[in-house]
This record gives C-alpha cells, structure tokens and sequence, in this order.
C-alpha cells in the first residue's frame, strides 16, 4: 500500500518552515534548522531511514543542520553545484532526480533570491507533480527578496540581476505547475527574506496565481522595479549565515557545550554585555554597560542579537536563571552565534545599575524639551511618525550612527512597542555622557502607534 507523508517543522521565532517527506520507509528532509532532534525523533515515530537532506540554497537567516544530519545517519546532502558547497555532497540541479520510496523529487533551477536557489518537485508514485518546495524563491503572497547575495556566497550577484532572475524563474518555472499542486515554503510572515509574506505557510499554485502580487501580469522591467523596492533591512549577521551555510556548521550539542559557563567574579567594564533577562528585571537591576536584548517567547530575539552586533564581535551573555541560561544558547545557536559568547553567566542579584525614570506627564507636555529617538526602521518611521521633533536611526544601525544624536537634550528612545528600545536606549547611554537617556518603553503605546 502506497504511503506519503509530508511534515512541515515551524520555528516562529525566525518565521521558518522545515519539511521532512516520508514514503515506503524512507524519508527525506528539506531546508532544516540547527537542531536536528525534531528531524530525527519523527524519523523514529515513523520507523524511517533519513536518506537525503536537500538544501534549497544557502541560508542567511539561519544556520542549517544539513551536515550533522548527514553525519550522524548517513544521508546524503543534496544541493546545487552553483553553491560551491565545502562538505560532501550531491549536486541536485535541473533534470536531476532522487527516488525517495516511491515518489520521485525533481530539481528546477530556480535563482532570484540567490543564484544558486533550487525548487523542489515532489511527484505521486503515479507521476504526478505533487508538491513543490520552493525555499526562498516563491513564498505565500510573496517572492524572496533579491538584495542579499551582492557579497556572501560562493557566486556572488548584483541584486537587479537577481530580481530580473526571479522573474524568469517564477515565469519560466513555477507558474507552469498546475494550479493542484501544493506549494510549500521556507518562510512565514515575519521573515526579513521577503516583505509582505502571508501568515499562511501552505498554498496552492492556483491561490498563487490568482493571489501573490508577483506573479501577474507585467514586465520584466516593472517586476524588477517593485521587487527592488522597500526591502527591509539587512540583519549584520545574514552574510555570516551564508558562509556557515556553505561550510556545514558544527554538530549543534557539541558547539553548545563549548560555551563557556563561569561564576560573576570578573571585571567586564568595558566588554559588551548582552543582558537577557525581562525588561522589567533589567531596569530593576543590571550590570553596567550592559545591552538589554529580552529572550521572549515570540520576540524576534535571534533576529535583533544578529542585527545589533556583528559577526566578528564576541559578547559576555546573562539570563536570569540556568534553565533560562541554557535556552538563550541554543536561540543563538540558530544563527551561528554560540561561538561569539565569550562566556555565559546567571545574572547576579546584587547588580544595581538602574534606569532613568521618564516624567511622563512633562515629556507629553512639553517633548521639544527632548531630544526623541525613533529606533524603528526607515519604512516604519515613515509610514507613521509619531513625534514631530524624533530623529531616526534604525536599531540595526545604531551603534555606527550614534554620533549623529543632538547631545544638548535629554534622550528618548522609542520604538513600536518597546521591545527594541529597551535595546537601543541600553546603547545610546552606554556611549554618551551627561546627558540622561530614557527608554519611553512601552508607553509609547499610549500615543496612538498601531
């Protein structure tokens, strides 16, 4: 009796979709994340052998755990040869297939959000196009953003020439499925891999069709034109991601155990300091100098901590408890940056470093008094600025734009609903002197920000 099974794996956090496809006791797993467990605990469930881990292009939101899984049950890596791949593997390209059970998958060259982006049919043991996992190429309502190949990975492209790609690829490729077939991405809404991404993280090619902006009617020359425009920001750590992608990253246990765990006993002026704890503890209580950058459940914390500090930077790293500790980690794991800790600690209970309070009533009664900061990015701001007199420099910006801020007024650090400023006034105040900086929090909620 003929048995399919598609799983699709979410991870909210960084709005990523993972899939194993199982058949005849044998299963195959697409784009996975860094922890591998979830891949092979449903392998176990279902008495299945991994045989193939396929990479639809090198990731840089996230690092995949492609070459451990590959390690560890001896599957085979399945990518593009445009890719360039450091570890053992298998090209998979256009015309090339992979019998897995008794459904076959198919490759289609699909470049446009990287050169060396692939598709995946999955066709029926009746020969049918089934399913198509589409990576970062076609998402729900979108199609992967075009810019973020222009200096990571093994071929490099100018982003026009990318979204020119997306739009034979999409035309020449995708759109030539029937309307039946499933569509399965890599990404959700809240991915910076695309901009208006669906809350929906399964279609259909006829939805697609009727319904992703991308994919009507026009030219190259006004696909490309709407493409490039608005994309959000670039986190620092993307092209890292890339790299570590292209290399195989190291066995996830291994890489968490390495970390560095020791007593607060040392001296950490002047070292950065990434503070994990709520923010209510935070102001409460910190050590000096520390950034502020919350682990919340469905925050986008690895996202902010890749955006705020570089690649090359090493950082100390506190939560509030060892339990709390131990899962921040393996948050930062997923982007590869566990090997930037220097060393992590519980945070002690005698810090006594504290936050300004804001006189509210003042503030709302006379803000020219203040020098008002809106850290939120460009396309935000302008969508909806909130105070008249606010400069603004994007959070992932602001460390290297810091001395643009007027030094001749208190500061107020706001955000859309206080996550990031609890972050952004952390860093202003640990770079000015004499002048008191206020994180306006989540108050900033009272002044009609949607």
């Amino acid at each position: 009796m003929f048995l399919m099974k598609i799983e699709q794996f979410y991870d909210g956090s960084l709005a990523h979709a993972s899939y194993a496809i199982l058949s005849n006791g044998e299963m195959a797993v697409i784009d996975p994340g860094r922890n591998a467990q979830p891949y092979y605990e449903f392998a176990r469930l279902n008495n299945a052998k991994i045989v193939a881990v396929i990479e639809t292009h090198p990731h840089a939101d996230f690092v995949s755990s492609h070459l451990e899984i590959s390690k560890k049950t001896g599957a085979t890596i399945y990518v593009s040869k445009l890719l360039g791949a450091d570890y053992p593997h298998c090209s998979f390209d256009e015309g090339e297939t992979i019998k897995l059970g008794d459904v076959t998958l198919k490759s289609l060259n699909t470049p446009g959000h990287s050169p060396d982006s692939i598709s995946i049919v999955l066709e029926d043991e009746h020969g049918k196009d089934y399913a198509v996992f589409t990576g970062d190429t076609l998402f729900i309502g979108d199609v992967g953003r075009p810019d973020l190949r222009e200096k990571a990975g093994h071929v490099t492209a100018k982003r026009e020439g990318l979204a020119r790609d997306m739009y034979r690829s999409t035309r020449e490729k995708l759109i030539p499925l029937d309307d039946d077939v499933l569509v399965y991405p890599a990404h959700g809404a809240g991915s910076l891999c695309g901009r208006h991404l669906s809350p929906d993280l399964s279609s259909t090619m006829g939805k697609e069709k009727s319904n992703n902006y991308a994919l009507q009617p026009m030219s190259e020359d006004e696909f490309t034109e709407v493409l490039l425009k608005d994309q959000p920001f670039v986190p620092k750590y993307f092209g890292y991601a890339v790299e570590q992608n292209k290399k195989g990253a190291r066995d996830l246990e291994e890489s968490v155990k390495a970390v560095p765990r020791i007593e607060f006993d040392v001296n950490l002026a002047g070292f950065l300091i990434i503070d994990t704890r709520p923010q209510q503890q935070f102001k409460a209580g910190h050590i000096k100098g520390a950034i502020n950058i919350a682990d919340l459940e469905g925050d986008r914390f690895e996202t902010w901590l890749g955006s705020i500090i570089g690649p090359e930077e090493k950082f100390y790293l506190t939560a509030e408890n060892e339990e709390a500790l131990e899962k921040v980690i393996r948050r930062i794991a997923k982007i590869g940056y566990e090997t930037n800790i220097k060393a992590a600690f519980v945070n002690p209970d005698n810090t006594n470093e504290t936050n300004p309070s804001l006189d509210l009533e003042h503030f709302k009664s006379a803000p020219d008094s203040y020098t008002v900061i809106d850290i939120r990015n460009e396309s935000e701001a302008r969508d909806s600025q909130l105070f008249s007199n606010s400069l603004n420099v994007p959070l992932p910006q602001l460390r290297e734009r810091i001395d643009e801020i007027p030094l001749n007024k208190p500061i107020v650090v706001h955000c859309a609903g206080g996550y990031r400023s609890a972050a952004g006034s952390c860093i202003i105040r640990n770079h000015v002197k004499d002048v008191v900086v206020y994180d306006l929090g989540e108050v900033v909620m009272e002044f009609g920000l949607e």
